[in-house]
């Protein structure tokens, strides 16, 4: 358990990292399109259908 903790920690680090090289504009453009889909995901209703074979 606990390597798995340190390989999720040096992932996210990596990722971190990987981030601060991005241009303001991609940050911008990264975020813009993580909004939308949050947008989109909040106001999402999920409904069910029974299948009905005939």
């Amino acid at each position: 358990m606990d390597k798995r903790k340190q390989a999720f920690d040096q992932a996210e680090l990596e990722l971190l990292k990987e981030g601060l090289k991005r241009s303001y504009k991609e940050r911008f453009e990264m975020a813009t399109r993580l909004y939308k889909i949050q947008q989109t995901m909040s106001k999402a209703s999920i409904s069910h259908k029974p299948f009905i074979s005939k």
